[in-house]
């Protein structure tokens, strides 16, 4: 077997270790991952990672859900005009870019390469969100209290941009719930995973009627990604998420900046 597949598999199982461990950002190695590991399209490795990051994230969410974490009404007015966003982006918005999008100089700004592009800042805004964040003050018992019309407006920024590079977004999410729902860190997170499932799955809908995909090879990621939150899970309890999140945003930091090198390079 190839080298590099050896090493995507095992890229798989990292993700969902990252994930059980620290319970997010994991999924921003999905792409990176199918694309330079097994040599797949930007376009169908983003398409991928929406439901590798939506299967993973509704495991996640259904464990939160038996310990009573998750705040399904947040969840609702928060996912329901981001599911609409995410599928039409990947149904109409990624098919309608060009091929070719314009050229500085000799070199030519692809479909592709604009896609790794703005999927690089996106894994820099989130390595600075993990290397920066400082511990939350929770208070579990404290009113929540909706702002509505911006948790709606941030649903639909945070699905477009779902849809787009095919990461969960969880980075952006849980702020927003925290600041515009008032809920408390712990059930952030938890609604968090319920949101991302949804979204990223639906997303993934649109995909399935606009690409070829190769399911067995899907399935077999995406089984050993839950093998992985299974493991850091476990894990979890021995070790302290919010000290490896900081290391491995320096982690995400590095390939952010390596995506852009590779891409500029090509």
């Amino acid at each position: 077997m190839d080298l590099n597949i050896i090493l995507g598999y095992f890229g798989a199982l990292v993700i969902g270790v990252v994930l059980g461990l620290i319970g997010g950002g994991g999924s921003i190695l999905t792409v990176p991952v199918l694309v330079y590991l097994f040599y797949i399209n930007p376009v169908t490795a983003t398409a991928y990672s929406l439901f590798i990051v939506g299967f993973s994230s509704l495991i996640g969410a259904l464990q939160n859900i038996k310990k009573g974490l998750v705040d399904f009404r947040t969840a609702l007015v928060f996912a329901s005009p981001a599911l609409l966003a995410v599928y039409a982006t990947r149904k109409y918005l990624v098919p309608a870019i060009p091929q070719e999008l314009f050229s500085v100089g000799d070199f030519l700004v692809t479909k592709n390469i604009a896609i790794m592009m703005f999927f690089a800042i996106i894994m820099l805004l989130a390595s600075f969100s993990m290397i920066l964040k400082k511990n939350e003050n929770d208070n579990e018992d404290r009113e929540l209290k909706y702002n509505y019309p911006l948790i709606i407006l941030e649903g639909i920024f945070v699905g477009v941009l779902t849809g787009i590079v095919g990461a969960g977004g969880g980075f952006l999410i849980i702020p927003a719930l925290v600041l515009l729902a008032k809920l408390p860190m712990k059930k952030a997170v938890a609604t968090s995973l319920l949101i991302i499932a949804i979204k990223s799955l639906i997303g993934f809908i649109g995909d399935v009627e606009n690409l070829e995909i190769d399911w067995l090879f899907l399935f077999r990621f995406t089984v050993i990604s839950v093998i992985g939150i299974y493991i850091g899970t476990y894990f979890s309890n021995f070790i302290e998420g919010k000290k490896l999140k900081k290391g491995f945003g320096w982690f995400v930091l590095i390939m952010g900046i390596y995506i852009i090198y590779k891409e500029l390079n090509h």
